[in-house]
């Protein structure tokens, strides 16, 4: 990282380049090889960044040329309060990124995208196991307590 980090909305040219890294975050989640994801979810959660009727939304991290993390966030409302809230789906990094504050970046620009936005809360979630990050979020947020439970249908 030779060139400043900068943190932008992702561009419509940036394909090729986010392309890897959302492919690196579903493999750090497992989800590569024959549990990947299709092709068409790809394309469609990229299209919903610029279309302008979806509250999905996505930043890069950059360094030169080259694309070293990316976040992608959407609005939602909620039923205890006015506000729209702010969820974080995706936080990613490349692995020469990692500690050197590209996450925290990343993060701090999903917050001010979120006061712009009039949201009072962002919020996320991550794995248990994944303690590399959690010592990030620690100190940049804190910990709801709340478990998460799902049903796939």
């Amino acid at each position: 990282m030779n060139h400043p980090v900068v943190i932008r909305p992702v561009q419509s040219t940036d394909f090729p380049a986010w392309e890897p890294l959302w492919n690196g975050y579903n493999a750090f989640y497992g989800r590569s090889g024959p549990t990947a994801l299709a092709a068409d979810i790809t394309r469609t959660t990229w299209a919903r960044f610029f279309d302008a009727g979806e509250p999905m939304h996505a930043l890069v991290a950059e360094s030169g040329d080259r694309l070293l993390g990316l976040a992608h966030f959407l609005y939602h409302r909620s039923t205890i309060q006015l506000a729209m809230s702010c969820y974080m789906q995706d936080l990613f990094t490349v692995e020469a990124a990692r500690g050197k504050g590209v996450g925290r970046a990343l993060i701090e620009a999903v917050y001010e995208c979120a006061r712009q936005a009039g949201s009072a809360r962002v919020y996320w979630q991550t794995h248990e196991t994944n303690a590399a990050a959690m010592q990030l979020y620690d100190k940049v947020a804190d910990k709801s307590g709340f478990v998460v439970y799902r049903k796939m249908l």
